[in-house]
């Protein structure tokens, strides 16, 4: 879609990275290129992979009933595929029909209403992501006053602390996206906008959403997951090889997470501030970066379960106990655990024994 021109009207309309700008609506509906149909098919890969993997993480750490089920590392693991689920479930839906539909046909409410709840679970995912980090770093580098620090009441008022800000952080999304019908020089005749009064405004937003979720969160994640490997590469070195191994996994894990991070979000900010302080081309080449940055972004949600769940030893053992069929797993042995404290990246290893 075109965008209006800004200084002939007391609105400042500007072509926005989320929902709606410059997708399959800008070409001729005769003319419809294959996004009509790709675009929803990939979303659909990425969302149904994304709420199998959540929705399995909540169900796994929901269903353990263990007093380890209450560590801060599961709150915080379980409001993080909460959010990242409720991201996909609110995101990908509505975006795959703006690629694939000529004009928004969810009404003003819905308009509002997705595009800040997208705004405050894409926040919510991003803080969680922090928080764990900072988590982390005190139960490894400050393992003598974790247990001080690290405990389910504080746990919950972190998450509370999350969504408050998030809520906060993405109210202007509410006040701006409105429904814009019967424009001049729109080639459709409705679709979900992001108008501003004052362009000042809208740049002050735009940075303070790229400092607050992404380049900070990305400066604490790497700080602290730093100091981790820091402290175990001092702590560790003179230990069997089998502390080695476990060291150098720690190292790989810490890396995966921290090139999740910065590759999923970067096209998206970096869209986001051509839009606000450049001259963002449309054409077909930045419409595909756009689809990959939304793919990427969407992707993010589709990792965090692998990287902070199924890469546990712990959380793969208790989903096979959730999800045990004597056809397909026979039962398992009585053991007797033994369960070794580790200033780990992953808290606890456990040494089982059979009766």
């Amino acid at each position: 879609m075109r965008v209006p021109p800004g200084n002939d009207t007391s609105h400042v309309w500007t072509d926005v990275l989320d929902p709606g700008n410059g997708t399959a609506a800008d070409r001729d509906e005769d003319q419809a290129g294959p996004e009509v149909v790709m675009v929803p098919v990939i979303f659909g890969c990425i969302f149904f992979l994304g709420v199998v993997g959540n929705s399995l993480v909540m169900i796994v750490i929901g269903n353990v009933k263990t007093r380890r089920n209450r560590s801060t590392t599961n709150i915080f693991i379980l409001n993080l595929s909460i959010a990242d689920l409720s991201f996909l479930l609110f995101c990908v839906p509505f975006q795959a029909t703006i690629y694939s539909l000529p004009e928004w046909i969810f009404g003003a409410f819905l308009c509002k209403c997705v595009h800040y709840l997208v705004t405050v679970c894409m926040l919510v995912s991003i803080f969680t992501l922090v928080a764990m980090s900072v988590d982390r770093y005190i139960a490894v580098v400050h393992s003598k006053k974790s247990p001080c620090v690290r405990n389910r009441r504080n746990a919950l008022l972190g998450v509370c602390v999350i969504w408050s800000l998030s809520f906060i952080f993405a109210v202007p999304v509410a006040q701006h996206q409105t429904l814009v019908t019967d424009h001049p020089e729109a080639p459709n005749s409705s679709f979900c906008w992001e108008a501003w009064y004052a362009g000042a405004s809208k740049h002050t937003y735009k940075v303070t959403i790229l400092v607050v979720g992404y380049v900070l969160p990305l400066t604490l994640i790497i700080c602290c997951y730093a100091k981790v490997l820091f402290h175990l590469h001092k702590k560790i070195k003179n230990m069997s090889k089998k502390s080695q191994r476990s060291k150098r996994k720690t190292a790989q894990t810490v890396l995966l997470v921290v090139a999740a991070f910065l590759v999923c979000w970067m096209p998206h900010h970096i869209i986001a501030m051509w839009v606000e302080f450049g001259d963002f081309p449309l054409n077909d080449a930045s419409f595909v970066f756009r689809i990959i940055s939304h793919c990427l972004a969407y992707g993010n949600s589709c990792v965090n379960p692998i990287l902070y769940a199924f890469l546990s030893e712990n959380f793969r053992k208790a989903c096979r106990q959730v999800f045990s069929c004597r056809f397909l797993y026979p039962p398992p042995p009585q053991e007797k655990v033994v369960r070794i404290r580790m200033d780990n990246f992953s808290t606890t290893h456990s040494i089982t024994t059979n009766i």
